[in-house]
């Protein structure tokens, strides 16, 4: 039986595609590239825009945007989506039974991403590079981008020219790219094997479009410099692969949080620390203990650590917190806690802090769920969020970072 066409009205965007929701008696549908308020027609149980009649649509900056998969909320204003994504982190609290204010949403500016996962693919005549088309494997072939920074932007071109040397005829390559303090630092998977022509070939071009380090299906073909990056007086080289913020802003927000929390604690632990982003520039105020299952990272955070002689200690260890967590003999040292683990949230660790006498941790999280379900661990500890701050890091996009600040009762 087909049904008949009706209309109906998009009632909110749901927290996880960004998609307009349409709720029915019988069911709920979605659509894309809409908003609340717009008119939409339901047909076959599928619903598509029917008059673009929400108060807070804007234009689209991008001209990609519909075709390209990058961004999912260029049609809504930017006041709009802030309120939305603060919302979406009450919300997460809210089903976890927490009662906490949630500070008004910091965006950060567009054009600010230093980090892009590309794909190329080729076709008979030419080839496609850019982001893959909204839940397709076609690849929109990218000529701006209104989140890339101006110099990631520009390297467009020299990173398709790179990604095509080694580009099989049948199967897409990926390229990552990031905007490091001394040039490109870029990396190539699922490209062709790596024979001596080959080699000898992207050398080359590194030389020719003065890449920093470019590595290859996991091995290193080029060097230059060291790619760099100055996380407070320090500079951290890291490996091939390493976890970076996608944009700078976002730590220039995310900092000043974690300092006025912390404020004269005199030893901090870093859980998840990465390559050092938030553990170095707190040295400037206070020893610090870092902690991260990569030993690469840890590697590159304890070199650039030594290599300023007034920074306060900063003791570094290679540990699984997942299977490892620190315990709560380990934890009495510690005035703070700052912690800042993958999507999957960290359910051992919070437990372990839920359990301690630590005065003040610094919840950072990219999940706003799993960043709920840890911070009811730590209020059934006897912790209370005092500050909940959203950081619109990924624009346009559904995803929210999220920094809580919880002290012992």
């Amino acid at each position: 039986m087909i049904d008949t066409p009706t209309l109906s009205t998009v009632t909110r965007l749901d927290p996880l595609t960004g998609f307009g929701i349409v709720e029915q008696e019988t069911k709920i549908l979605a659509a894309p590239f809409t908003a609340p308020g717009d008119s939409i027609r339901i047909e076959d149980s599928t619903a598509t825009l029917h008059a673009a009649t929400a108060t807070d649509r804007q234009p689209p900056p991008c001209p990609h945007f519909g075709h390209c998969g990058g961004c999912q909320l260029q049609h809504i204003n930017d006041a709009a989506l802030a309120l939305w994504k603060r919302d979406i982190i009450h919300g997460a609290l809210t089903r976890q039974n927490i009662e906490a204010e949630v500070s008004p949403t910091q965006t950060i500016p567009a054009a600010s991403r230093r980090r892009a996962r590309l794909t190329l693919q080729r076709t008979k005549k030419t080839s496609l590079f850019g982001f893959r088309a909204q839940g397709e494997h076609r690849v929109v072939d990218l000529k701006t981008c209104a989140i890339l920074t101006p110099a990631l932007l520009a390297a467009l071109p020299n990173l398709r020219k790179i990604a095509l040397a080694g580009a099989p005829r049948k199967r897409a390559v990926t390229l990552s790219a990031t905007i490091s303090d001394t040039g490109l630092d870029v990396e190539i998977d699922e490209a062709k094997a790596l024979d001596l022509a080959l080699h000898q070939t992207l050398a080359t071009l590194a030389e020719e479009v003065d890449l920093a380090r470019l590595v290859w299906n996991g091995e290193l073909v080029a060097e230059r410099r060291r790619p760099a990056h100055r996380f407070g007086k320090a500079i951290v080289h890291p490996p091939p692969g390493a976890f970076m913020q996608a944009a700078m802003e976002t730590e220039t927000l995310i900092l000043p949080i974690i300092r006025d929390a912390i404020g004269d604690a005199k030893i901090i632990a870093d859980l998840f620390s990465g390559c050092g982003t938030f553990a170095l520039p707190l040295a400037d105020q206070a020893r610090v203990a870092a902690y991260d299952s990569d030993a690469g990272m840890v590697a590159a955070l304890d070199a650039a650590a030594r290599a300023v002689p007034d920074l306060n200690p900063v003791d570094t260890a290679v540990r699984d917190l997942f299977r490892r967590p620190l315990l709560d003999d380990e934890l009495t040292r510690f005035d703070a806690v700052v912690i800042d683990p993958p999507r999957a949230g960290a359910k051992a660790q919070m437990q372990r802090l839920a359990a301690s006498t630590v005065p003040i941790i610094v919840s950072i999280s990219c999940n706003p769920a799993t960043f709920a379900r840890d911070a009811r661990i730590l209020c059934d500890g006897g912790y209370h969020p005092v500050q909940i701050v959203p950081i619109d890091q990924f624009r346009w996009s559904p995803h929210t970072e999220v920094v809580g600040i919880f002290r012992r009762l």
